[in-house]
């Protein structure tokens, strides 16, 4: 300041220019020095992996900063924090998580937050625990309103914006959920075998009947009368594949087909990005119609 107090005592004698030069210098000093604008300061937003990630990104846009708390091609169920997602998880505006237990660890750390948390499964008109809430595209329509009105809280002055975003995604959301019924409204067969337990929120919506190798978690080891169990099913049902998924190890679906005489394919949980499907510019909704396109095909339907 002191500095200044000088710079103008020597520039005085030049007039209203060298003044204004002044004023625009002192400007940018205080603005290097000071804080920053808070008006201009994005929303911080931490989520639990991919798929609430996306929301956020959706509804949030260019108003919100996303740290997805999963890496790219790792299994949620095992994600480790370190020490540093613990502090992003305390500081952040907003942390959204699925609930369920789906990310035990993860949603441990979130309720020792003072600030706001979304808990998807929680969601207004949301119904039961099944937490893979992402795999039904109506289901998928109330987390992204939860969203907006959680966004709306920590940024009011943005709340509009974020509502008009959310109504911008519904429809999106709707559109494929048309698509989806009318793929999946006439089939030969209604059965479906998968590695892990995270299609039945999608098979009570389109009326087919999920079977899985393991429970909610893929790590989850079979017992040989479930290996039996499904072995016989395969056959009453004429069931024509096992289905894997991109992010866990296929060993034990490839036994049971191999065991029954029926081929494997890919039908995604969508919990996350698979570095090549990161590197092909797939996202949540080419994923979701390449799993329609997998269960038409598997389950014989017939478009009319």
């Amino acid at each position: 300041m002191k500095q200044m107090r000088v710079l103008r005592m020597r520039v005085t004698r030049f007039g209203p220019l060298a003044l204004l030069l002044i004023a625009l210098s002192a400007s940018a000093m205080a603005s290097c020095g000071g804080s920053p604008d808070v008006a201009s300061r994005k929303t911080q937003v931490v989520a639990a992996f991919y798929p609430l990630a996306e929301v956020v990104r959706w509804v949030g846009g260019d108003l919100v900063s996303v740290t997805d708390l999963t890496p790219p091609g790792a299994e949620p169920h095992d994600l480790e924090l370190t020490s540093n997602q613990v502090d992003a998880i305390r500081d952040t505006d907003l942390a959204v998580v699925t609930g369920g237990e789906f990310q035990p660890s993860l949603e441990d750390a979130a309720r020792q937050r003072s600030g706001p948390t979304l808990v998807a499964i929680k969601s207004p008109g949301i119904k039961g625990n099944d937490p893979h809430v992402w795999l039904d595209p109506k289901t998928m329509s109330l987390v992204v309103n939860a969203t907006a009105a959680a966004l709306a809280k920590v940024d009011p002055a943005q709340s509009q914006v974020y509502k008009k975003r959310a109504i911008a995604t519904n429809k999106r959301l709707e559109a494929l959920d048309i698509e989806m019924s009318n793929g999946l409204a006439n089939c030969d067969r209604r059965v479906i075998v998968t590695s892990h337990d995270s299609f039945d929120r999608l098979g009570a919506r389109y009326r087919v009947r999920v079977e899985s190798i393991a429970g909610f978690s893929p790590e989850e080891d079979p017992n040989p009368r479930r290996i039996g169990q499904l072995a016989d099913l395969v056959k009453k049902y004429r069931v024509t594949v096992i289905f894997t998924e991109e992010l866990v190890s296929p060993r034990v679906s490839e036994v049971l087909a191999r065991e029954v005489g029926v081929g494997t394919e890919v039908l995604s949980p969508i919990e996350g990005l698979s570095p090549e499907a990161a590197e092909s510019g797939d996202d949540y909704f080419s994923l979701m119609r390449r799993n329609l396109a997998q269960l038409e095909s598997a389950l014989g339907c017939v478009s009319r």
